[in-house]
């Protein structure tokens, strides 16, 4: 029986009203090859998985080619590696066109641009368990959660809400001014400093266009990570006493990653 045309305008209007495609931030790991060798990837992955288990569980990742751009890459067998770790492949970039090719077939997105971030190599990480730093001297990790974002001029972004676990706030170009804690699972971002007022106890995340000179200041240490401009401090467990629930800075010299009391 044929429908009428009433009911066929109903249902394109139905249809429309289905769903909607909007742009968005989010924040994305990026994984950086430098060997095309299956199980060279598979034992420096498991190392550096290990350091924190359960942090990059069901996390996206970017999978970044640029160092073996003239290799073959089984991007089937990667991507089963990754979800045997419980990471999700979400895309590939730096891929020649025979590389894309390989990937598309595999269900990965093409993915473009990028800031300049520190990255997992999964080639030549060693699979001996490394040395802990102090909580003061802490060493740039090898990933960095990163988008692309252009650099811009902007005013501070005030929140006085609590950020609730599941949250995103991103301060886009500017400073980031939180006047309430930022609980465990909750995200928030800045293209220049982050201020927190309160407990932070989620992810920190400032210069993340890239500004080595910014910082992150709260009240109290509580956090799952803490980052500036790509370089970050996973806690799997409580930050040292010396800084746990204390009012610190964090910032970078040179290439470590600083975490002091604030005094």
């Amino acid at each position: 029986m044929q429908r009428s045309q009433q009911d066929v305008r109903q249902a394109g209007g139905a249809e429309k009203d289905a769903l909607d495609i909007k742009g968005s931030v989010f924040t994305l790991s990026v994984l950086c090859l430098k060997s095309n060798d299956i199980d060279a990837m598979a034992r420096a992955l498991g190392a550096r998985l290990a350091q924190a288990p359960r942090f990059f569980q069901n996390a996206p990742v970017v999978i970044d080619v640029k160092a073996v751009r003239d290799a073959g890459l089984d991007f089937h067998a990667l991507a089963r590696l990754l979800r045997v770790h419980q990471l999700v492949p979400v895309g590939v970039r730096h891929a020649t066109p025979e590389q894309l090719e390989a990937a598309i077939s595999a269900g990965l997105a093409v993915l473009q641009g990028g800031s300049k971030p520190e990255t997992v190599d999964v080639a030549s990480a060693s699979d001996s368990p490394q040395p802990q730093p102090s909580a003061q001297q802490i060493p740039v990790a090898d990933v960095v959660s990163s988008v692309t974002r252009p650099p811009q001029a902007g005013a501070a972004k005030i929140v006085r809400q609590p950020v609730r676990s599941g949250q995103q706030i991103y301060a886009r170009g500017g400073d980031l001014v939180l006047l309430a804690p930022v609980n465990a699972g909750a995200e928030v971002l800045a293209d220049g400093n982050i201020h927190v007022y309160a407990p932070l106890r989620g992810r920190a995340l400032a210069g993340v266009n890239g500004d080595t000179n910014a910082r992150v200041f709260t009240q109290s240490l509580e956090a799952e990570l803490v980052s500036v401009a790509g370089h970050y401090r996973i806690f799997e467990q409580q930050p040292a006493a010396d800084v746990f629930g204390k009012p610190v800075q964090v910032y970078l010299d040179g290439e470590r990653l600083i975490i002091t009391p604030l005094t």
